[in-house]
């Protein structure tokens, strides 16, 4: 079930007060996690919950740290250097900021898109999740706060942009499932993500042939659907972080449209190998059969998830929802299962 920007609940103005409330808290808290608010809020207002977005925030508020402080200005000839560095955040959230009041957001995307999606990986990819809610936000109405939430989520990707170079290419399969099964995991021991980021040597090649962009907007359809349908037999490796291997690359699938067509193939290739690379850190021994305890309507598991509250939760059904099938449905309910709910 695709979300439906007609619904009146999502230009009620709610997602914009949230979004002003969030734009006040810098985008991580503890010095690294990323702050998951916006996200949730845009999500919940894209599947008509829009009059739950404040007292779900009033649960996370606790989670929220102040906006980081300035260093020096991000220019169009000093970026370079700023790319990649956490501590240029709110210089890079400002870039942003005075680049979407002097042109249209669609040509700045199109313009940061290339230089910012090797380094998807930062921020646990969170960095591209959140530039793909802002652009599902701002293609169903654009305001001031739906652009500066793009500055905000630009920003941050561009502080924590982090490329991941090195990877051999292991054989793979002709589809996204067979391929996310050949995904070799990790050698055991390494904790945090960057740590385990860092030990992803091998992965499988996959779609490495489609240089038409319709073919890849097909073929990252497949990988969503793929890795969605997966973390209902495998997330309980780790619950949290597996979402990603399905959000990651649905982020991706969103901004497509909003793009240049010759920016969605190499878009694919990112997505497969941030998939592909957080299946091989947190894959599970064995998967585990699943069935889920009842059949319930997208709506349904859209009001699990909102009671449930964890983060994760909501975008990974979410993202369920953007696929709209049984099974898709079933890995909803499966994090909600092994998830701590938000309290």
């Amino acid at each position: 079930m695709c979300m439906d920007t007609t619904d009146t609940s999502y230009t009620s103005g709610h997602l914009e007060e949230a979004l002003d409330r969030v734009h006040a808290s810098g985008p991580e808290r503890e010095g690294w996690l990323s702050n998951h608010a916006p996200m949730v809020v845009e999500a919940l207002t894209a599947h008509g919950r829009a009059g739950s977005v404040h007292r779900w925030l009033d649960l996370y508020q606790d989670k929220l740290e102040d906006f980081p402080d300035r260093i020096a200005p991000v220019t169009d000839d000093n970026w370079p250097s700023a790319l990649g560095d956490p501590r240029r955040m709110a210089d890079w959230t400002d870039y942003f900021s005075r680049s979407l009041a002097e042109r249209p957001w669609k040509s700045v995307l199109a313009e940061w898109w290339p230089r910012l999606l090797p380094g998807l990986y930062g921020g646990a990819t969170h960095t591209v999740i959140r530039v793909g809610h802002a652009v599902r936000a701002l293609e169903a109405h654009a305001n001031a706060p739906r652009l500066t939430e793009l500055a905000h989520a630009l920003g941050y990707w561009a502080a924590r942009h982090q490329p991941v170079t090195g990877l051999v290419e292991l054989p793979g399969a002709p589809t996204a499932a067979d391929s996310l099964e050949v995904v070799p995991a990790i050698e055991p021991g390494h904790v945090g993500f960057r740590n385990r980021l860092a030990a992803v040597r091998r992965l499988p090649g996959w779609a490495h042939d489609v240089t038409d962009p319709d073919t890849a907007k097909e073929r990252l359809t497949e990988l969503v659907r793929a890795a969605t349908h997966r973390y209902a037999t495998h997330g309980h490796g780790e619950p949290t972080m597996l979402v990603h291997a399905a959000t990651a690359p649905n982020a991706v699938l969103r901004t497509l449209d909003s793009l240049p067509r010759d920016q969605w193939v190499p878009s694919l290739h990112a997505a497969w190998t941030a998939s592909a690379a957080v299946t091989s850190m947190y894959a599970p021994p064995a998967p585990v059969a699943y069935v889920p305890p009842a059949r319930l309507t997208a709506e349904e598991v859209v009001e699990r998830a909102l009671a449930h509250g964890d983060e994760h939760v909501i975008k990974l059904t979410d993202t369920a929802l953007d696929i709209g099938d049984e099974q898709a449905l079933a890995a909803a309910l499966r994090s909600v299962e092994l998830s701590e709910p938000l309290t």
